[in-house]
């Protein structure tokens, strides 16, 4: 056994070690093959996937394969054009020969501090505890020597998985080795000491200065500036242009459509670097969508413009405000995302947290705040606009067609003309997909997921997670925050009895948007079709707990309804939700099923435990709802999830990502179909989640601004190539996984 252990490991490390060989010569032909099947999108991913056969071959089980493959594809990791350029480079101070060790900053992480020596989830300071811990890493002998002013916290979040010994509160740390120094010289002999760990000590030679968008803008702009001057002429750039002392000079005018992350934040680099921007929203203001939704929950009056998916702010900047997101929480960019939320009202603790949430009550007034700074550049904003249509010219997309609701009775509009056109709207705007198919757009359809929202008491996911500690949590309030979880299962088509000829090998069964102290939603954007979402206020201190409970489909589990072209998907999506509609009895009451009746495809019961979703559920079979390949998939993975969190109730959700993506230009961000038309954000494919959709609205805006003169720097040196690799991340996956796998199989 001990040679047979041996072996395994050298072949793993061996793996992981020619990870780098796959990075620069591509993959092997089985990974190609793979890469075909699973739709992976980058050169890393394929680098991956070659680990995974790897290691696939090296322990002659499928399943530690099949996991890590399904978790990179599910992760879903998108580099930016700014990002990758450099992505070789990351961390390369980190674990180079550091120059001077008493100057600049050395990151500390993975410090662990028990609960009981920690003030609790709402002190984001330096503690004695932190500092005991940090004396540690340091091998400082008296931690209260040690200045807490020298440190600097930059993450703390709150682990406790059951193979601790107890739950910890988990710190990274910035210390600045010349002020330490300054303060406390003894402790120069142990700086001298410390060397380089990727993931625990790290070096960078100088603190890394990041700003919100407003502030990195303006800096730009002012180096712009100096830049024309020093070559003794002037900037055509339009925000370094009075357009008041020169009339001549016309801004350029732009159209962003939709008001969600992507579209806000795409609007806001534009207006800053000066362009004339014009910002329409088919739903309303924050102030009307709040009397709309509380129509909806009390008297059932959907409104199907003005409603949890349409209206400022979009649909999770709205109804829940998760931070969480997996495309580097320390690069630049998401920390200039971050910053500018904390600019206009969110708490700075959302730079801090490792889950950081926002909550629907904190975001109305910061949507308001952002709104306003908007109309102070100018920037004009149309709720309750529609776009029905796009004017194309030559290949040019010249403006669009709009209307609002008076006009849509009289059947009238307006047509407005445009230099430019972003497209940010969102997911649910199907009415857009098809418009542009009418336009012969080139259309991807792409994978997404569907299934059920469970709900559960909350104090009950407390003490299954917390233990002990439960009594802690004080609905929000307490020391520890509020329990979540988050699980997956990895399904072969080998493990499921099914009939149907569309079950792929291999699918993914994950926890999505998980809402700790929060209700259940209708997220229907029309009367005839059902479909839900759980959304939290910041505090959390609803008594129920709710998470979506998803399966990965493909293209080949719609292919009965491929007469749709690359709307195929959506029309999935719409079927089900039809579907849902009918089986709830109509009025938005949603069917729903207890475990064990769905686990034995019964109903046995005509009354249904509690619910936070307000409009009302009905006993119903679920199985008369799901393809017979959703169900067996769930039907696998629910007992596997049930061995973590005990699960009560479940739901129906469809819509957790883009069934489409637009095509675009991977530099320009220009569509591939039309000129002067830009893609961006979640609805057009390119993001999942508050945090990414952002991000690509800020490097899209960069990148339109440069299309037209409005800026003429580097995006990479304004926004940063990010600190995180995620490369690091990716390995760390893999030798976890590598290593439970083997435990196994010596257990065996």
């Amino acid at each position: 056994m001990n040679t047979l252990f041996s072996q395994v490991c050298q072949r793993i490390c061996a793996a992981i070690v020619n990870l780098g060989t796959f990075l620069l010569t591509g993959p092997t032909v089985s990974a190609k093959e793979l890469y075909y099947k699973c739709g992976f999108r980058n050169i890393l991913a394929i680098g991956l996937i070659g680990t995974a056969i790897e290691i696939y071959h090296a322990i002659g089980a499928e399943g530690i394969a099949l996991q890590i493959l399904c978790a990179a594809k599910r992760t879903g990791k998108q580099r930016y054009p700014s990002e990758k350029k450099k992505l070789k480079l990351k961390r390369k101070e980190a674990i180079s020969d550091v120059s001077n060790k008493f100057e600049g900053i050395w990151r500390l992480s993975n410090l662990a501090v028990s609960v009981q020596n920690d003030p609790g989830m709402d002190f984001l300071g330096v503690s004695d505890g932190l500092l005991q811990e940090i004396a540690k890493t340091i091998k400082f002998p008296v931690a209260s020597m040690l200045p807490a002013e020298a440190f600097t916290v930059i993450r703390k979040s709150f682990d406790a998985r059951k193979m601790l010994k107890e739950p910890r509160f988990v710190y990274t740390v910035d210390m600045d080795a010349s002020q330490l120094i300054s303060l406390e010289p003894r402790t120069q002999d142990f700086i001298s000491d410390l060397e380089p760990r990727v993931g625990f000590v790290e070096y960078r030679p100088q603190e890394r200065v990041s700003g919100d968008l407003l502030s990195i803008i303006r800096n730009s702009k002012s180096v712009d500036k100096q830049r024309s001057s020093a070559k003794g002429g002037y900037s055509i750039c339009a925000s370094s242009v009075d357009t008041n002392k020169n009339p001549t000079i016309r801004k350029l005018k732009i159209a962003v459509v939709g008001g969600g992350p992507s579209g806000l934040f795409a609007t806001l680099v534009l207006a800053e670097l000066g362009a004339d921007v014009t910002l329409i929203e088919r739903g309303q203001s924050v102030e009307r969508r709040g009397r709309d939704i509380g129509a909806l929950m009390v008297r059932r009056i959907l409104e199907s413009e003005s409603n949890f998916c349409f209206g400022e702010g979009g649909a999770g900047t709205w109804s829940d405000g998760k931070l969480v997101t997996r495309i580097g929480r320390n690069s630049d960019s998401v920390l200039a995302v971050m910053k500018t939320l904390v600019h206009f009202g969110a708490p700075k603790n959302i730079l801090i947290d490792g889950k950081p949430h926002l909550g629907t009550d904190r975001l109305i007034p910061l949507l308001r705040n952002f709104r306003q700074h908007l109309q102070r550049l100018g920037v004009s904003i149309k709720f309750g606009t529609r776009v029905d249509d796009l004017m194309i010219e030559n290949g040019h997309v010249v403006g669009i067609k709009v209307s609002d609701s008076n006009e849509r009775l009289q059947h009238g509009g307006q047509k407005l003309g445009y230099d430019a056109v972003l497209l940010a709207v969102g997911h649910s705007a199907r009415d857009i997909y098809q418009m542009l198919l009418s336009h012969n757009f080139h259309l991807v359809p792409k994978d997404f997921a569907v299934g059920l929202r469970i709900e559960h008491p909350q104090e009950l996911i407390n003490s299954i997670q917390y233990s002990g500690l439960a009594a802690e949590v004080h609905c929000g309030r307490g020391k520890v925050p509020v329990a979540d979880y988050k699980i997956a299962s990895y399904v072969n088509g080998e493990d499921v009895d099914t009939s149907s000829n569309l079950e792929p090998k291999i699918r993914s069964c994950y926890s999505f948007c998980m809402c700790p102290g929060g209700q259940v939603v209708l997220t229907s954007t029309d009367p005839s079709e059902l479909c839900i979402n759980g959304m939290s206020f910041s505090r959390r201190a609803s008594k129920w707990a709710n998470a979506a409970l998803v399966v990965n489909v493909s293209t080949k589990d719609f292919e009965a309804l491929n007469f749709h072209g690359p709307l195929a998907g959506v029309e999935f999506q719409r079927e089900f939700e039809r579907r849902a509609a009918i089986m709830g009895g109509g009025n938005f009451v949603v069917p729903a099923q207890t475990v064990t009746d769905f686990l034995e495809n019964k109903l046995s019961v005509k009354y249904l435990p509690p619910s936070s979703y307000r409009l009302g559920v009905v006993a119903a079979n679920l199985h008369e709802l799901f393809p017979a390949h959703i169900t067996d998939a769930l039907q696998y993975s629910i007992p596997m999830f049930d061995q973590e969190v005990s699960i009560s109730l479940q739901l129906w959700q469809t819509r957790t990502s883009s069934p489409v993506q637009i095509p675009r230009n991977s530099e320009t961000y220009e569509s591939i179909s039309f000129k002067g038309l830009y893609p961006i954000g979640e609805g057009a494919g390119y993001a999942g989640g508050i945090v990414s959709a952002a991000v690509d609205g800020v490097h899209a805006g960069f990148a339109v601004a440069k299309n037209f003169d409005l800026f003429h720097n580097d995006i990479e040196l304004i926004l940063g190539e990010g600190s995180e690799c995620w490369i690091c991340e990716v390995l760390e996956t893999v030798w976890v996984v590598a290593v439970t796998r083997i435990q196994a199989l010596i257990i065996i």
